[in-house]
C-alpha cells in the first residue's frame, strides 16, 4: 500500500522540483516534453527546476507540436528520437488523436496514417523558408480534397482540420519558431526520424518515470491514445503498487525511490507544468472544490507547491509597470512559507524582467 504523500514526493524528486541548479542535459522532464502554453510556460518550468534559461543558447532548444497537439519544448539533439516516440501506436490511435477530423477521412476510405503522411508531404513543400501558420493553412486548403477540410465560421474560410495539421508538422520535419504569435513554422536542419525512440524517450515509460505510479488509462488519457494500444505497449519491467485502493504500475527501477522520496521545496508551478498534467487529479488534489479551482474550463491559475503538497493557487497581476502575484491559499501558511513563496515570486518577476511590487496572500 502506497499513500498519496509518497506519490507526490516521488514526483517532486522525479521531476527535479527540489533542485536549485540543473542543465538541459540532466533535466528529466525534457525527455517527455515540456508544454509551452502561456507566458509562464516551458521556460518557466525549466527555471523552477534550476535551469538558467538566460544562459541557454536558443539553438539548443526546439519547439514542436507533439503530445495532444500541444507545443512542447525539447532538446534539439533529441529531435530524431522524439519524432519516433510521438508516432501513433496504430491506425486506431492516429484516428483518436485527430478527434473529429477522422470521421470524414474514414467516410472517404482514407487511412489516418496515410492522411498524415499526405499532409506532411504538402506542408514540407510549402515551408521551404520560415512561414506563418495561416499562410501554410491557406495554401493547404487549395491542395487537399474535401475530406481533409472544414469550414471555420469565425474565420469565414475553409481550413485543414487543426489536429491533423499539427500532428503532421513534425512528420514533415518542421519546428515552431520560439516566441512567435501567430506561429511561424520552419524546417528542422538535417531532420531524420530515428527508427525507434529507445527507453528514455518512450512516452509510456517516461510517464511512469515522471508521473507514476499510473494505470494504462491514465497514460492513455495523457496521450489521447486508446487504452488498448497503451496496454499493448506496456513495459514488462514494472511492479504493481496500490494507491488509494487502485492498482497502478511503477517502473521496477523506481520502487526504492517511491518508498524513500523527500519532496521538500517550494515552487510556483505554471498552469501547464508537467506536475499538474498527471491524469490522477484526485491524487494531486483530493478536495473536489479545490480541484475545480485549479483546473477550470478556461483560465487556469498556477499552483503553489510546498513540500510535496499543492497548497493553493496563484495568478500574476500586471498593471502598467506594477507586477504582483496573487496567492489564494487553501490552508494557513506559516510566516516561513510565505517568505519562501515571496522569494519564488521574485524569481518569477526576474524571469519576466519586471520588478515585483508584492505578493497578495488574500484574506
Amino acid at each position: 500500500m502506497v499513500d498519496r504523500h509518497q506519490v507526490m514526493n516521488f514526483r517532486v524528486r522525479a521531476q527535479q522540483l527540489h533542485r536549485d541548479q540543473g542543465v538541459l542535459a540532466d533535466t528529466a522532464v525534457l525527455d517527455l516534453g515540456v508544454q509551452n502554453t502561456g507566458p509562464d510556460g516551458a521556460r518557466w518550468a525549466l527555471v523552477v527546476r534550476g535551469v538558467d534559461v538566460t544562459a541557454l543558447p536558443a539553438p539548443e532548444l526546439v519547439l514542436l507540436w507533439t503530445v495532444r497537439g500541444a507545443p512542447h519544448l525539447y532538446r534539439r539533439a533529441d529531435v530524431a528520437k522524439v519524432a519516433a516516440a510521438v508516432e501513433p501506436f496504430s491506425e486506431a490511435d492516429a484516428g483518436k488523436r485527430i478527434y473529429d477530423a477522422s470521421k470524414p477521412l474514414r467516410a472517404a476510405g482514407i487511412d489516418t496514417l496515410a492522411a498524415l503522411d499526405e499532409i506532411a508531404s504538402r506542408i514540407r513543400g510549402i515551408v521551404s523558408t520560415p512561414t506563418v501558420k495561416g499562410e501554410v493553412s491557406g495554401r493547404l486548403a487549395t491542395m487537399l480534397p474535401e475530406p481533409y477540410l472544414r469550414f471555420c465560421r469565425p474565420c469565414d474560410a475553409t481550413h485543414l482540420y487543426e489536429m491533423p495539421f499539427r500532428l503532421a508538422a513534425l512528420r514533415a520535419g518542421l519546428e515552431l519558431q520560439l516566441d512567435t504569435s501567430p506561429p511561424i513554422l520552419q524546417r528542422i536542419s538535417g531532420f531524420r526520424k530515428a527508427a525507434a525512440p529507445g527507453d528514455r524517450f518512450d512516452l509510456i515509460r517516461a510517464y511512469l518515470r515522471l508521473l507514476g505510479p499510473a494505470t494504462p488509462k491514465q497514460v492513455a488519457d495523457y496521450l489521447d491514445a486508446p487504452v488498448k494500444d497503451v496496454k499493448a505497449h506496456w513495459p514488462d519491467d514494472v511492479v504493481e503498487v496500490t494507491v488509494d485502493g487502485e492498482v497502478r504500475s511503477l517502473l521496477a527501477a523506481d520502487e526504492e525511490a517511491l518508498a524513500s522520496a523527500d519532496g521538500r521545496g517550494i515552487r510556483l508551478l505554471g498552469p501547464f507544468d508537467l506536475f499538474l498534467q498527471a491524469k490522477d487529479r484526485a491524487t494531486l488534489v483530493p478536495d473536489a472544490a479545490r480541484a475545480k479551482e485549479l483546473w477550470p474550463v478556461l483560465g487556469r491559475p498556477g499552483a503553489v507547491l510546498v513540500d510535496g503538497e499543492l497548497v493553493g493557487t496563484w495568478r500574476p497581476r500586471k498593471s502598467g509597470r506594477t507586477f504582483t502575484v496573487a496567492v489564494q491559499p487553501w490552508q494557513q501558511l506559516s510566516a516561513a512559507t510565505r517568505k519562501a513563496v515571496t522569494v519564488q515570486a521574485e524569481r518569477l518577476a526576474a524571469y519576466r524582467s519586471v520588478a515585483l511590487a508584492g505578493v497578495d496572500f488574500g484574506s
